[in-house]
């Protein structure tokens, strides 16, 4: 085996020893060398001991090109186990279960994403879990109009003053946009809908589809434009809360917000916005979802989309498992590579008249949601708590190293593009 790049002893440690499991990983670890990608790497062991790995790992206190190591205190060995076992949900699991701490959860989930491929089973999780949690979540999480629907309220139901404690005061649960660097959360959600209106030539007298309308934020924008607005949700609390906001903001006459499945929307339109819905879709599906953004739009009509993303070569790997947001925050849910959606829209008629890449500012706008859950925590269980951070530091990890991104597309029919 290959001794890991730094190690010493604290003489105050206790003499238990490692687990198996444990010197496997730390020697996976150690084996990764000069491929080591990203920051470096501290662990500190439930017996006391320090492990520093990187190339620029020559003592825990080390900070070489790539910034200061993340750091990985383990409570329990069991941990590792869970890792082996589960991959990422048992990462996950151990740090509900608090088996593990670290001062900055995103900077080490980034270590963990820019090594990823190198750490194995530590990251894929073990055959036999793995069939499971595929059988679960493509078997009996099924997007079915009930499904959809269950589906659907399992994540956004938690309850408008859970969200509400660490959105902003848009409710706006997407990537913002920062096109200067200075502006508020609420004012990059701002852009962020202008963006996309502007990319689809929004106009007053518009009529709108928005496909997954959240509590209400793009839909009040487009009605304040001079839209005629429905909005569609499969979640009732998000459409009690939208619709109390439009009645607050005057806007009700223009706006009609719709407890109804995407699949069965009869009206055309001159426009269709749909901000982050299409990850809930499920991969059965999304011929059906661009089927209908086609049926939907008028003769000249166009479509904005904001899609998440997972890189083009990790595509094939990733529809083959199931990770930790599918397992316990998304059940139902698959991102699309993005090479895979140019070949959806194409195959349904539409024409791609410009794209944007979002993928740093959702990576800055998960970091101030978790700044913002941690000033207010969500009064449930301490395990529900470090799961929520847990979810956004993970997707704060994947756009940070590009391993994910999120696109906003601009869609038209042919007769009209160009």
């Amino acid at each position: 085996m290959t001794a890991p790049a730094f190690e010493h002893a604290d003489t105050h440690a206790p003499s238990r020893a490692p687990s198996p499991a444990g010197r496997l990983f730390l020697w996976v670890l150690g084996r990764i060398g000069k491929d080591w990608r990203g920051p470096g790497l501290v662990i500190q062991t439930p017996e006391g001991r320090t492990h520093a790995f990187g190339p620029e790992a020559a003592s825990p206190d080390s900070s070489g090109a790539a910034g200061e190591p993340a750091r990985l205190i383990i409570h329990d060995w069991k941990m590792v186990s869970r890792g082996l076992t589960g991959g990422d949900i048992g990462l996950a699991e151990g740090y509900m279960a608090n088996e593990w701490e670290t001062p900055d959860l995103a900077r080490l989930l980034i270590v963990f994403a820019d090594n990823f491929e190198r750490l194995g089973r530590f990251a894929d999780g073990a055959g036999l879990s793995r069939a499971v949690e595929w059988f679960r979540h493509n078997l009996g999480r099924l997007n079915t109009r009930r499904g959809a629907r269950r589906n659907i309220i399992a994540h956004y139901d938690l309850g408008n003053d859970f969200y509400g404690r660490w959105l902003d005061r848009s409710m706006t649960y997407s990537s913002a946009f920062w096109p200067t660097p200075d502006l508020s959360l609420e004012e990059a959600q701002e852009a962020k809908y202008a963006a996309l209106a502007d990319s689809i030539d929004l106009q007053p007298g518009h009529h709108v589809l928005e496909i997954g309308c959240g509590w209400g934020g793009f839909a009040e924008f487009a009605a304040r434009r001079g839209c005629t607005v429905v909005g569609l949700t499969l979640s009732p609390s998000q459409r009690d809360f939208a619709v109390a906001r439009l009645e607050r903001a005057g806007l009700a006459d223009s706006v009609d917000i719709r407890l109804k499945d995407y699949r069965d929307e009869t009206e055309t339109f001159d426009r269709i916005v749909s901000i982050e819905m299409f990850e809930a879709v499920g991969q059965r599906w999304w011929g059906a979802y661009f089927r209908q953004v086609c049926d939907r739009l008028k003769p000249g009509g166009k479509a904005g989309l904001q899609i998440i993303t997972i890189r083009d070569d990790l595509f094939a790997g990733y529809r083959k498992r199931v990770d930790f947001i599918q397992r316990y925050v998304f059940p139902g849910g698959m991102l699309p590579s993005r090479q895979r959606l140019l070949e959806l829209t194409q195959d349904h008629g539409l024409r791609l008249d410009g794209e944007r890449s979002l993928g740093l500012d959702y990576a800055r706008t998960l970091n101030l949601w978790d700044q913002r859950y941690r000033r207010q925590p969500s009064g449930m269980q301490p395990a529900f708590d470090r799961l929520w951070r847990f979810y956004l530091a993970y997707c704060e990890a994947g756009f940070s190293t590009r391993r994910t991104d999120v696109l906003q597309l601009a869609l038209s029919t042919p007769e009209t593009a160009g």
